[in-house]
């Protein structure tokens, strides 16, 4: 698949059922509201800016998985000219928006978790990393946003997972079936949760024995069954709807957001 523009991006997410809630409802449009639209505007930059022939040699780089060209936002660091370009690519971003473009834990995520996968197969003889790596492929062939979660709510930080007064204040297998895990909890503050097409989860602190539960990493869809998301409020975000043209309007065209994303027994194959 070519490497998708703004626009296709933005039109990606149309076809998800993503479920959001903002003011206590669920807003139907998503893609349009415009509180939320600038935020996707900024997503949308990392993707026309690689159709740009000025910038596409930054904003793009070989996968080290298949050989083709990807967006760097999906690349897995090789060296550390990767990583320099990797911060330029930022610079260049911050730029041109002047606002969060949402993706680069999504990318710091895909590293983490390659070298992971690799190290507790190595140790354990599993295939995770061999299922991370399809994973991954998948993402970088349909030149896909990816949310990387880790902050639970956490209730009393204090106590450890399992000794939370709810259970669910900490992401946790809530089933184990023959063909996958049903995961119940939430990841808070998620940053570009509602613009992305996938979530990669994370644990959010080291886990001891006692919390196998909750020790646990995965890959889904926006829209999968039982996931919803809440739109994090911001001091500013109604500014969005006032006068495009007023003095006091902020980045109307630009912008970030946050998201709580709650899974209500969610099914992880």
């Amino acid at each position: 698949m070519a490497l998708m523009t703004g626009e296709q991006y933005i039109e990606s997410l149309r076809r998800l059922k993503t479920r959001v809630y903002m003011f206590g409802e669920q807003v139907e449009n998503w893609v349009d509201h415009p509180i939320i639209r600038p935020s996707i505007n900024s997503v949308a930059m990392t993707y026309d800016l690689v159709q740009d022939p000025e910038y596409a040699d930054l904003m793009t780089a070989k996968s080290s998985l298949t050989g083709k060209t990807i967006n760097r936002f999906t690349h897995l660091h090789q060296s550390t000219d990767d990583l320099i370009r990797k911060v330029k690519m930022q610079r260049l971003l911050g730029q041109k928006t002047g606002a969060c473009f949402q993706r680069c834990v999504g990318m710091d995520a895909f590293n983490a978790v390659f070298s992971t996968t690799y190290e507790l197969d190595e140790a354990k003889g599993t295939k995770y990393h061999e299922n991370f790596v399809k994973f991954l492929e998948m993402i970088q062939d349909e030149d896909l946003v990816v949310d990387g979660a880790m902050t639970d709510p956490k209730g009393d930080r204090g106590k450890a997972p399992h000794a939370q007064p709810d259970k669910d204040l900490f992401l946790r297998i809530a089933e184990r079936r023959p063909d996958g895990i049903v995961v119940r909890g939430a990841k808070a503050h998620q940053t570009g949760a509602v613009n992305s097409h996938w979530h990669l989860i994370m644990p959010t602190i080291a886990m001891r024995e006692a919390d196998a539960d909750y020790a646990v990493s995965f890959a889904c869809p926006s829209d999968a069954e039982g996931l919803f998301m809440v739109y994090g409020r911001q001091s500013c975000d109604t500014r969005k709807l006032e006068d495009p043209c007023s003095v006091d309007v902020g980045n109307s065209r630009f912008g970030g957001q946050e998201a709580l994303v709650v899974f209500d027994d969610v099914f992880i194959p």
